[in-house]
C-alpha cells in the first residue's frame, strides 16, 4: 500500500502522523510511504531522515492527496484538504465528527472511508489511540490553568500551590477519566486543593485509593457540579462521551456566579465543549473572558508539546496503520472489531451512531456499510 503524510495545516499544529520509525516499519513490511517536504521541521525532523527511513519526500499536499491510498493525519482534514480526498481513499486520523457538520459534510461527498483514532476501542472498554493525547491534555491543563490564573493573563492572581501561611489554589476537574486523572496528578503535584467530580462510584473508588485523603472525591450531581465550580479558582473539563458531542455540564448561568478571575480550561472542546460558554481557540490566540472567567479552550493543545505528543501518539497508531496497509482496510476492519469502531464514515454513510444522533444523519452500521 502507498501510505502518504501531509503537513498538519491547522493553527499552530507541528505533531506528524508518522515519524521516521513508524515509516521504516511500514516499508519493512513492504509498503511505500510518500511524506510532504518540511512535515517534521516543527518537532526537529528533517526531511533528510525521512528519506533515510525509506519515505519519498513530496513537493505539496496535492501530491500527497493525489498518490496515496491511505492517508495517515493527526488533525482533522481542513476543508481544503477534505476536497484532495477521493472516493476509496482511506483517512486515519483524529475526526471529531459530531460538533464539525461541516468536516461530515465534506467527507461524505468525498466518499472516502474516514476512520477516527478517538473511536476506536480495545478489550478493555479504553479508547487507546485518544489515551496518549488525553494524559498530555490532561497534565498540560494545569500548567495552562497555572498560567491563566496569573494576573497579567486575566486571572485572580492566585498561585497554585500557595505559599506558607496563604491559601493554595482550588482545583476543581470534571470527569476522572484518562485526562482528568492526570488533572488531578499534577495540580495535586503541584499541591493545590483538588477536587474531581465523576458519575461512576468504582471510579471515584479507583481514584480515592490512587491518590489517598488528599483528593476530595465527589459524585457528580448537577447541584454538586454547581457547588464545587462556584468554590474552584480553576475549573478542568475532562468529560467525554466517545464520538459524541460533549454534554453541557456548567451552564452560562452558573459561569456568571464564579469568582471574578477563575479558570476554566475545556478539554471536552474537541466535542464541542463542556461548559455552555465555551467555544474553540488556538494556540495563536488561545483565551478569552466571559463575565470576568478567564477561558481555555484550545482545540489541539497537544500540538504545543509537539514533540513529546507526536512520538506518544506514533506509538499508539502504528500497529493499526500496520494493520490497514499489511490487511486492506476491509479484511482489517472485519477482522478486528476494537478498530471497525473507528470506522465513521464510508463512502457517504455515516457509519458511527453518536455521529448520525447528533448531526440528524440516517445510521448505516459499519459492518452494514462494508457488505455494499
Amino acid at each position: 500500500m502507498l501510505i502518504g503524510v501531509p503537513k498538519e495545516i491547522k493553527n499552530h499544529e507541528y505533531r506528524v502522523g508518522m515519524t521516521p520509525s513508524s515509516v521504516q516499519e511500514l516499508i519493512a513490511h513492504g509498503h511505500e510511504v510518500v511524506v510532504e517536504t518540511k512535515t517534521g521541521i516543527g518537532i526537529g525532523i528533517k526531511d533528510e531522515e525521512y528519506h533515510a527511513a525509506g519515505a519519498r519526500i513530496a513537493k505539496s499536499a496535492q501530491q500527497v492527496f493525489a498518490e496515496a491510498e491511505m492517508i495517515v493525519k493527526v488533525k482533522e482534514p481542513q476543508p481544503q484538504e477534505c476536497k484532495m480526498l477521493r472516493e476509496g481513499q482511506v483517512l486515519f486520523a483524529y475526526l471529531h465528527l459530531a460538533p464539525d457538520p461541516e468536516q461530515t459534510r465534506l467527507l461524505l461527498e468525498s466518499r472516502c472511508i474516514a476512520i477516527a483514532y478517538e473511536t476506536v476501542t480495545n478489550s478493555r472498554g479504553g479508547l487507546p489511540l485518544l489515551s496518549p493525547m488525553s494524559e498530555v491534555a490532561g497534565r498540560m491543563s494545569i500548567q495552562a490553568g497555572a498560567h491563566c490564573l496569573e494576573k497579567a493573563q486575566g486571572g485572580s492572581g492566585v498561585l497554585l500551590g500557595g505559599v506558607p501561611g496563604v491559601a493554595s489554589a482550588q482545583v476543581v476537574v470534571l470527569g476522572g477519566g484518562v485526562a482528568g486523572t492526570n488533572a488531578v496528578r499534577m495540580a495535586m503535584g503541584m499541591e493545590a486543593r483538588v477536587t474531581v467530580l465523576d458519575k461512576s462510584l468504582d471510579r471515584l473508588k479507583e481514584l480515592d485509593l490512587q491518590f489517598g485523603s488528599k483528593l476530595n472525591t465527589i459524585y457528580a450531581t448537577r447541584s454538586a457540579i454547581e457547588e464545587s465550580v462556584l468554590n474552584a479558582d480553576l475549573v478542568i473539563g475532562a468529560v467525554l462521551v466517545p464520538g459524541a458531542a460533549a454534554p453541557k455540564l456548567v451552564s452560562y448561568d452558573i459561569i456568571k456566579k464564579m469568582r471574578p478571575g477563575s479558570v476554566v480550561v475545556d478539554l471536552a472542546i474537541d466535542q464541542g465543549g463542556c461548559f455552555e460558554t465555551s467555544r474553540p481557540t488556538t494556540h495563536a490566540e488561545p483565551t478569552y473572558v466571559v463575565d470576568e472567567v478567564v477561558h481555555y479552550c484550545v482545540v489541539n493543545m497537544p500540538g504545543a508539546v509537539a514533540r513529546t505528543a507526536a512520538f506518544a501518539l506514533n506509538n499508539a497508531t502504528l500497529p493499526y496503520t500496520l494493520a490497514l496497509a499489511n490487511k486492506g482496510y476491509r479484511e482489517a476492519l472485519l477482522g478486528e472489531p476494537h478498530l471497525l469502531n473507528g470506522l465513521n464514515i464510508y463512502k457517504g454513510m455515516v457509519t458511527y451512531e453518536a455521529v448520525a444522533s447528533d448531526l440528524g444523519y440516517v445510521y448505516r452500521p459499519a459492518v452494514e456499510a462494508l457488505a455494499v
